[in-house]
């Protein structure tokens, strides 16, 4: 067999994946995909829960291993249509890129915890036995992003499975086709191993509306929100119990002891995946100064562009929009015909082409610039220069706004990355790698796109959707 060069198989990769978004824009809808009708999909919200709830005594009904067959039929199925809800994803979004979003339906189907996660707990003394087991909720009502849809379905799907749930979703608006291949997977799955043919439900058109109704319907007894702040405190309104995962502005510091060459790459790597849509990934570099050089550097050898203050003002005012809150006040707002766009795509909007190698745009900037201050959530990363590792935690804490989502840290000294990791708070703490090992790829844990910060779950799994039931036995049972 004749050699292949890598350039051609990246030629043959991009050729395919273009074929499979061009396949997906046209062959989809909220209801169908090609000919196939999906199941578990509802016109009104209050029959989507009485079908919830009618899975919920199906699956309570179930052996904790008839749980775990039916999940696994979901992981089997989710790798092996991976590459088809990233093509998906990407099409009717507009947003990401179809390999990373492949790698994380993998991640999904390979890291999110299953029935193992359930563990009771049983406490002996002179006064008997007491057992603490993990119960279910009942109904879940869930809000999912359109910035990883189908992930965010599937890892729910299979946490509040694997607790005894019933769910329904109500997807966002502008990803309902892609959330809903999801949920027609979820209940492929089940049927194929004998389980109930409606598992999990969604919405044929989600709207405010039917999130109000599936948050204030007494039925649902959790509602778990992954999105913006706005949606997340309509749901921790709802007087519901709810897990709410909100937003956050992840900043990154750069020490005089780091490995500078490395930290360039890991943080083009962590900022670029799937274009800075996960809410983990790096978002603004405070990097000391005499290092700073070599940092931008390495960046540049790793697919990052350097602008100019001018082209930075440029990008700011299309990528920015001024609009009006409630109160008259005008402030700024990401425009969403700019998230998760490439970088190449964002570049050519100032009049600056490059090649497809390039996947991060690079500034300087001061610390009042709105690329520190507003989360992009696009492959553009300003970078600040700070004079000590004090001037570096009391910026990078403010730039975080107090989210206390992710942080990240480059440094071999032990005190500067303890001294940040208490300033900061957040929930997930990254130390010499990419933002992603935060949540499993390539670090060591089990992987959510569910990250709970507002209500302090974290890192969300199964036994983050049960509710704590304990059994009491006084004066019996304990046999020692």
């Amino acid at each position: 067999m004749a050699n292949i060069s890598e350039a051609e198989i990246r030629q043959v990769v991009s050729q395919v994946l273009n074929k499979m978004q061009s396949a997906a824009a046209t062959n989809y809808d909220s209801t169908h995909y090609g000919t196939r009708k999906f199941v578990g999909i509802f016109a009104d919200m209050n029959d989507a829960i009485e079908a919830a709830g009618a899975a919920y005594r199906a699956v309570r009904a179930m052996s904790v291993e008839k749980r775990e067959e039916l999940i696994t039929e979901i992981r089997r199925l989710t790798r092996a249509e991976a590459e088809i809800m990233a093509a998906l994803g990407v099409a009717e979004t507009g947003m990401g890129r179809v390999a990373h979003k492949t790698a994380k339906h993998i991640l999904v189907a390979d890291k999110t915890p299953g029935t193992e996660d359930i563990v009771s707990n049983a406490k002996t003394g002179d006064n008997g036995l007491t057992l603490v087991e993990m119960a279910p909720f009942g109904v879940v009502g869930a809000i999912t992003p359109s910035t990883n849809p189908s992930e965010t379905v599937i890892c729910n799907s299979i946490g509040m499975i694997a607790a005894g749930n019933g769910v329904v979703f109500n997807p966002h608006p502008n990803a309902i086709a892609t959330s809903n291949y999801a949920v027609d997977l979820v209940n492929r799955a089940s049927k194929a191993v004998g389980g109930p043919e409606v598992l999990v439900c969604s919405m044929v058109k989600p709207t405010l509306e039917s999130a109000a109704v599936m948050q204030s319907h007494p039925a649902v007894r959790l509602l778990v929100c992954t999105g913006g702040p706005g949606v997340v405190k309509a749901v921790l309104s709802s007087g519901k119990k709810a897990i709410g995962a909100g937003a956050g502005n992840p900043p990154v510091i750069v020490d005089d002891t780091a490995d500078v060459k490395k930290a360039g790459k890991d943080i083009i790597d962590g900022c670029t995946f799937d274009n800075n849509l996960p809410c983990i990934a790096e978002k603004e570099v405070f990097a000391f100064r005499n290092i700073a050089d070599e940092l931008i550097s390495s960046m540049l050898k790793n697919g990052a562009y350097l602008i100019d203050s001018k082209q930075a003002e440029q990008l700011a005012a299309i990528v920015l929009e001024e609009k009006k809150d409630k109160s008259g006040r005008v402030r700024k707002v990401i425009s969403r015909n700019c998230v998760g766009r490439d970088a190449k795509v964002l570049l050519e909007k100032i009049g600056v082409n490059v090649s497809d190698d390039i996947r991060c745009i690079i500034c300087e900037t001061n610390f009042e610039h709105p690329f520190v201050q507003e989360e992009l959530m696009m492959p553009i990363l300003p970078i600040v220069r700070v004079n000590n590792i004090d001037e570096a935690i009391d910026l990078a804490v403010k730039a975080e706004h107090g989210n206390r989502h992710t942080a990240h840290m480059h440094s071999k000294n032990i005190d500067n990355l303890s001294r940040f990791a208490r300033a900061v708070e957040t929930t997930i703490f990254v130390k010499n790698a990419p933002s992603y090992a935060g949540i499993g790829f390539g670090g060591e844990g089990h992987a959510t796109f569910t990250i709970a910060g507002p209500t302090g779950e974290g890192i969300t799994s199964a036994r983050s959707f049960t509710r704590q039931r304990r059994c009491v036995m006084a004066d019996s049972f304990r046999i020692i």
